[in-house]
């Protein structure tokens, strides 16, 4: 992180916001300029994201299913709006112990323990570490002490749609985010591979909630999709895997995507036409004999 900041500093806050006789390693400037790029930042990537996905990507016939909320999309954009700026405040603890030094984030490839083999290897590791951590962080949110009080406002959205991604209670989208900022504590990890896979995991927050159930049939028993993490939203107790389906069959949570059985939400939508349609030829053709 402390790459963006001497870019912000560089290039918007030291010429234009703060005073020059205030120096850019203090800890109080550090703390509130951390806390303005991760809320712009986070505004940035989820309007962006959501924006382009749903119009991209979401097949927007699920905005016909019965349990999508009136004015639902609204809805998840307020409380996303609500609730960035307060996990921005949460987040920018740690993004200011990274900042100070304290992680073994490292500059240049050749800090590397393998070099290059390792900044490769470590963006797996870093996906099969936060999704293990991830399984367990959501699975302890839906236990019935915590759940009504954390996580139940993610699962006001039985069908979400792209702007659901981040429409999280604040500290319930800070537990999720755990693993993503212990790793660079206890695994050394290249700067701007960090901020790569930060955008990343942004991106598959995203996609998760993108409504596209289609996915390639090899890939369908490992991969944790839309179709998964909408039965997640749909049924509660099943598939709470972030990444991948691994720790769903370990813990004993998967349930394979309703999607993938042709009972899915669109499956529910298309059906209702073709029975109001059948329903309305029936009504049409009966009228049609009456005049005869």
């Amino acid at each position: 992180m402390d790459l963006v900041l001497h870019t912000v500093d560089y290039y918007f806050l030291t010429p234009y916001v703060y005073s020059k006789d205030w120096p850019e390693d203090d800890p109080w400037r550090q703390l509130i300029s951390l806390f303005l790029i991760a809320s712009v930042g986070g505004y940035l990537l989820y309007f962006a994201m959501a924006t382009i996905s749903f119009y991209a990507v979401y097949d927007q016939r699920l905005l016909e299913h019965p349990q999508i909320l009136r004015n639902q999309i609204r809805r998840e954009i307020i409380c996303t709006v609500k609730s960035v700026p307060l996990m921005s405040i949460l987040t920018v603890a740690v993004f200011f112990v990274e900042v100070r030094g304290y992680s073994k984030l490292y500059d240049n490839v050749g800090d590397s323990p393998l070099g290059w083999f390792w900044v490769v290897l470590s963006c797996f590791t870093f996906v099969a570490f936060t999704d293990a951590f991830i399984y367990w962080i959501h699975r302890g949110l839906h236990h019935r002490s915590v759940y009504r009080y954390l996580h139940k406002t993610h699962h006001t959205w039985k069908v979400p749609t792209p702007f659901a991604s981040h429409a999280f209670h604040p500290v319930d989208g800070f537990l999720q985010s755990c693993p993503y900022h212990i790793y660079p504590f206890l695994f050394p990890l290249h700067k701007v591979t960090y901020l790569v896979l930060f955008v990343f995991v942004n991106f598959w927050t995203v996609s998760i909630h993108d409504g596209v159930y289609s996915v390639p049939k090899c890939l369908q028993p490992f991969i944790n999709g839309s179709a998964h993490h909408t039965d997640h939203h749909l049924f509660y107790n099943y598939n709470y895997g972030q990444f991948f389906t691994l720790w769903d069959h370990i813990g004993g949570s998967f349930c394979n995507p309703t999607a993938f059985e042709g009972r899915g939400p669109l499956d529910e939508v298309l059906n209702k036409k073709k029975l109001k349609c059948d329903s309305e030829k029936q009504v049409t053709n009966g009228d049609t004999k009456k005049e005869n």
